[in-house]
């Protein structure tokens, strides 16, 4: 069973990046799918969630605009769309995986917003 991030990394203010987190060992159609981040000695926040089939997504306020959630049931993958992003978008950013009572995390990927 994994999650692994990829895509982070650095990044001008204003610029873009796409993460994506593949998935394997279990139905990834049938989890919910969500994005946080964490920064040092921060909890870890909700960026954005998508629903099993995608037809619905939510995000942290400062993230409405300018992430976008998506995902790929066939090559059970998520992605998180950052444009326009900002110093504070700094952080450690992780994928997670929601079927009722069970969870699964991937290990995480920075992403450094700094000019």
């Amino acid at each position: 069973v994994q999650l692994v991030e990829s895509g982070g990394g650095l990044v001008q203010p204003g610029g873009s990046l796409r993460l994506s987190c593949a998935a394997s060992g279990f139905t990834f159609s049938r989890y919910d799918m969500s994005w946080y981040r964490q920064v040092p000695g921060k909890e870890r926040e909700l960026v954005a969630a998508i629903t099993t089939a995608g037809r619905t997504a939510i995000y942290l306020d400062s993230a409405k605009g300018r992430f976008t959630i998506s995902r790929d049931n066939a090559k059970n993958i998520v992605y998180l769309q950052m444009n326009s992003l900002k110093p504070e978008d700094t952080a450690v950013y992780y994928c997670k995986g929601t079927y009722g009572f069970n969870s699964k995390w991937g290990q995480g990927t920075q992403v450094t917003v700094s000019s």
